[in-house]
């Protein structure tokens, strides 16, 4: 079991190259994923060696290399990547055809430096001008058009080899917090937000959207006491049952604020795999805080505090993702090659189409 629940972890290194902890974190627990963070990136032919070598660390299953690559100002992969402007300028296009090009030229460039899951398109809908977190990371103000469009971006990372995350369920869209710095409010009734919010997320699913990333927000009309991501009532019952989501649903970083000025890392990880999270994302860095989580779930497990079965279909659900994504090995661009994708006139032009709408 211990070497199984390693797959319940996206962690985090601390720099650019794989440390002797991060190695033990590895033999140890059979690491799921990593995601990557400005830290971690110098040049692009240096993201692709971290990623051969994260691939070294694999025991049975291949480990995901992951990042928030969604344009504008989220952007981990700086130039000569393809700087892409603010996803509001594609709502602002209306054009599927466009997003999907997008989608599909976002992809060819992280699967050129071996990054197989992003964590993209933000499905939050933009209906709080006020809200200090979202703003143009969200593709429009209206359920629809981010529906359409989000749909659109997901088909084309897929289809071109990348894992996509939508993000972040129930909805960020409507707040006034920035949940990295402390926890946001979302005062609508279950029905609104199910008439609302829930749109983009009903349509990523009927897509096939591999990740769908839960909130750190407090919904108090369905959940008085638990944010979104420790929620039993929103992960298991709003997205895993009312919405039949059938793939992997994967935590914030439970190091955000938002949950880790009430809750220790290792408590929060136990929550969240228990209100029904297949996957944590723990992102400082520090191998020792991971550790003491996946810890926490083996003792969890050990103690039924988590039923052996659910974490069962956790790890057929990973599986069947890596599977679906990882079935091949990813092969790597050589430094003459990566300059042939990233930035490349191609997806310039499509930079160009999408400020039009600045």
């Amino acid at each position: 079991m211990r070497r199984e629940i390693g797959q319940l972890l996206i962690g985090s290194l601390p720099g650019t190259t794989i440390t002797p902890e991060i190695r033990s974190l590895a033999k140890e627990f059979s690491l799921g994923g990593v995601i990557l963070f400005s830290r971690n990136i110098e040049a692009p032919e240096q993201v692709a060696e971290l990623s051969r070598d994260v691939q070294e660390l694999a025991s049975e299953l291949p480990i995901w290399v992951s990042v928030d690559q969604e344009g504008g100002r989220v952007a981990r992969l700086k130039e000569p990547f393809t700087r892409w402007p603010p996803m509001a300028t594609l709502g602002r296009a209306g054009s599927v055809e466009l997003a999907a090009r997008f989608g599909a030229a976002l992809a060819a460039e992280l699967r050129a430096v071996g990054i197989t899951l992003d964590y993209a398109p933000v499905l939050d809908i933009h209906t709080n001008p006020k809200n200090p977190v979202i703003g143009d990371r969200a593709l429009a103000e209206d359920a629809d058009s981010v529906a359409r469009l989000g749909a659109a971006i997901i088909r084309g990372l897929q289809e071109n080899g990348v894992a996509a995350c939508g993000k972040h369920f129930p909805g960020h869209g409507d707040t006034s917090v920035d949940s990295h710095l402390a926890l946001p409010l979302v005062e609508h009734p279950p029905d609104r937000i199910r008439r609302v919010e829930c749109v983009p997320f009903r349509e990523a699913i009927r897509t096939g959207v591999a990740f769908i990333m839960t909130a750190h927000v407090l919904v108090p009309s369905i959940d008085e006491d638990k944010p979104a991501t420790l929620s039993r009532r929103i992960v298991r019952g709003m997205l895993r049952e009312e919405l039949a989501f059938p793939g992997v649903i994967l935590s914030d970083d439970l190091e955000m604020k938002a949950i880790a000025a009430a809750y220790r890392v290792p408590d929060a990880a136990v929550d969240a795999i228990g209100a029904g999270c297949d996957a944590l994302l723990i992102c400082s860095g520090e191998p020792e805080v991971q550790a003491a989580a996946l810890e926490a779930l083996v003792h969890a497990v050990e103690q039924d505090q988590i039923p052996y079965t659910q974490l069962e279909s956790s790890l057929a659900r990973l599986r069947r993702a890596k599977e679906r994504f990882l079935a091949a090995p990813v092969a790597t661009g050589r430094p003459q090659q990566l300059g042939h994708v990233l930035g490349c006139d191609a997806h310039r032009r499509i930079v160009d189409e999408m400020s039009r709408f600045a």
